[in-house]
Parts: structure tokens; sequence; C-alpha cells
């Protein structure tokens, strides 16, 4: 172990989570998980972890953090958290030692919409509290998982695994990071014909806004009227994640990693893997449109993020440039322009 990670001052809804635990919903257990799979492996990426190593979520604010018994190596990803050392602000996507005794502050998600609303905290080592049928992610709802099923709070301790300190701090491009689409895109089913041609049509031409009743289980949205074909309720079935619940009100529900495993509501559609992320991102109050895509297509995309995450730890730089010898300088001609006029 290299150590402990203490939480200070936690955020609303701080928890460990890492890529979930698929395989149970079986028996009525849902994966949890990091609900923006992208900034996630990417935290994890700039410490030098495997990209599904237990790390923090934090959602709107991060909080404060110190390292004790030990440096910690530390990474921050995700929606555009302010971040500061002992009160110096810090670079965005850029690693860095957190020495015992130093504060790291993770701030408000960036003002007003479009700020986004989620980040992540990596660790060299990974969260390492005890894993939960092979998982380390918080569900909060059920009680299990993370630290003692709960979102944490001040004076928490987190053991932390161990790690190579050495070799200098890593930085990534933002630009090399995928960007959302203008609408989600979306599978239609299993019970769209539960639902109006015109009520498909309000659907995917709508424009819907996240309402505050927004968490990691499910986004509602409130937009026009999505009319039912006849009545709103079907036998329960499995949820997955992204489904699209319409109730009887026909204002859309948006199930995310903390969903209920079964539902009685009948899903229009279904957001595709790769725009879950883009999705949870949203702040209430912003808008989010659909789009129709069919299952080829989706599946392409679902190949292409796949390459990108594989590709990840690639596109980690170091972030200290290394100064050149006095040798090196001497050899090179850096005035040449001047000279030859």
């Amino acid at each position: 172990m290299a150590g402990y990670l203490r939480v200070l001052e936690p955020g609303p809804l701080v928890t460990v989570q890492d890529r979930g635990r698929p395989g149970w919903q079986r028996i009525g257990v849902t994966p949890a998980g990091a609900i923006d799979p992208i900034s996630f492996a990417a935290a994890n990426a700039l410490v030098g972890n495997k990209l599904d190593a237990a790390a923090l979520e934090f959602t709107l604010i991060g909080g404060l953090f110190a390292a004790e018994e030990g440096p910690l190596r530390v990474a921050i990803a995700g929606a555009a958290f302010p971040a500061t050392l002992d009160g110096a602000a810090l670079p965005p996507l850029t690693s860095l030692i957190l020495q015992p005794g130093q504060k790291l502050r993770i701030g408000s998600a960036g003002p007003g919409a479009g700020g986004g609303a989620r980040g992540y905290l990596a660790v060299l080592g990974g969260i390492d509290t005890p894993p939960v049928l092979g998982s380390r992610s918080t569900h909060v709802r059920s009680g299990f998982g993370g630290l003692e099923g709960r979102a944490l709070k001040a004076g928490d301790r987190l053991p932390v695994g161990a790690g190579d300190l050495s070799g200098p701090p890593l930085k990534l491009d933002p630009a090399l990071l995928p960007t959302a689409p203008q609408r989600m895109r979306v599978l239609l089913g299993p019970q769209d014909d539960y639902f109006t041609e015109a009520g498909i049509e309000t659907f995917l031409a709508g424009d819907f806004t996240v309402t505050t009743d927004a968490d990691r289980m499910g986004y509602r949205l409130a937009g026009p009227v999505i009319e039912h074909r006849e009545g709103f309720n079907i036998v329960s079935d499995g949820v997955g994640i992204g489904a699209i619940q319409v109730p009887g009100n026909g204002q859309p529900i948006v199930l995310l990693a903390d969903r209920q495993s079964t539902g009685g509501y009948p899903k229009i559609a279904a957001v595709i893997s790769v725009d879950l992320a883009f999705l949870a991102q949203r702040r209430p109050g912003e808008t989010v449109k659909f789009e129709r895509i069919d299952m080829s297509a989706a599946q392409a995309l679902a190949r292409e993020r796949a390459r990108f995450l594989q590709s990840l730890p690639l596109l980690v730089k170091p972030a200290v440039i290394l100064r050149p010898s006095a040798e090196e300088l001497l050899s090179q001609n850096l005035i040449g322009g001047v000279v030859a006029g």
C-alpha cells in the first residue's frame, strides 16, 4: 500500500467507482461504475494506472483532499473543474505529486450551463477499498461497494495501492478526447410499438430539458409530451443502461449506471453506449435532443470507441520539457538568420 487519500471536505456526491460489476443484473444487482467512462479512463491514464482502476467520481463540486503516510500521484479529468494545490492553480489534464501536508482542492464545475457535471480524481495504484462482487464501485441505494457503500464524508481515509512514483508528470491534450454530438444517438425499442407515430416523431424532433431530478440512477427530462398508443404499463422486464422509459406523463427518463434492474414503463429507445458519457455531463437546465441511428452504425461507433480507449495510454505525454545540455545548445546555430543578415 502506498498510503492514504484523506477526504477533508467532500463535495455533495463523491463516491468510489471503477468500471462497475456487470453480470449480476439477473439477481437484481445493477453494475454502478463510472458514469463517464471516457473521463474516468483519462484520469487513470494520466497517473499510469490500468484504465479500470478504482477512482473517485464527483458531481458539480469536487472537494478538499490530502495525502497521508506518503506522497501520491494524482490526476483530475472530466468537466471544467478548477483545481489548486495549496492555493496555486493547476493545469488541466496533468498529473502531479501530492505530498503529505499539501491540500488539493477541486472546485465547482464551470459556471452556469455548459461547464459539465462529472469529474474523476485518480490516484496511482488505485483506490484500494474491498471489492464487492468483483468491483469496488459504490452503489449508494444498495449500500455496498466503495467505502461502506456510501458517499464519502469529511475525515474518511481511503487506502491506495502501491505504484512507482518515479518519472515526470503526464499530460493529455484535451483536443484528443472525443467531443459530444449535437444530438444523443438512440436505437428505437424495445417497446417503441407502445407509442404512436406522432409520439415517436415528437421524441426525435423535440427539445428536452434536464430537470433537477437527475442523478446516477437516471435523468428525468421535461419537454413535449410523447404520445402512447394504448396505455403506459408493461410487464416489468430488464432495464439496460441508457434505456429511455416514458411513463404516463409522456416525459422521458434516461436510466443510467445506478438504475433499477427491472422496470414496468415502456422503453421508447436507448441511448447508444458511446453517447452516455456526454449525456452524463449534462446539467439541470441544459437541452437534450435525440437522433435515431441503426444497429450497424451503433456497433461501428462502439468498436471505434473501444479502439480509442485501448490507445489512450499512448496519448499521454510527459508534461516536463527536458532542458537541452550546454553542448547541445552550442551545436545549434540558434541565430543563423541574424548572422546571415
